[in-house]
């Protein structure tokens, strides 16, 4: 699993919040079919293939560093001390399917940025 701070660009990626091609919702009879992936399929041209496919993968990061950043905060907020019903890390690890330990920074990583801190690569 990688780690909350992977979330900055630190694997090579293309820094944050650069504008990803738009992700469009496949129509359910393409998405049940395993050969079709967002069209790419039907493009002939490998210049605009290796383009359109570049687009989509730095789309799906942009949307995996997002995601990740809501999961951190709302284990921040679910471990929070001010909480009565608040979760312990292992009780947040095992909701989200992670160790105990990477929800500890998953939590620490939500703090951060609730607290509007910028996170440096």
């Amino acid at each position: 699993m990688p780690e909350p701070d992977s979330a900055h660009g630190r694997h090579g990626s293309a820094p944050r919040r650069l504008k990803p091609a738009p992700l469009l919702f496949e129509p359910a009879a393409a998405a049940s079919d395993e050969a079709h992936f967002f069209d790419l399929e039907s493009i002939e041209d490998p210049r605009e293939l290796l383009s359109r496919s570049t687009e989509l993968v730095l789309a799906f990061r942009a949307a995996t560093d997002r995601a990740m950043e809501f999961q951190a905060m709302a284990a921040a907020q679910l471990a929070d001390p001010r909480r009565f019903d608040r979760l312990t890390p292992a009780m947040i690890a095992e909701r989200a399917e992670w160790t105990e330990d990477y929800a500890k920074k998953m939590v620490e990583f939500g703090r951060e940025l609730m607290r509007g801190g910028e996170v440096l690569d």
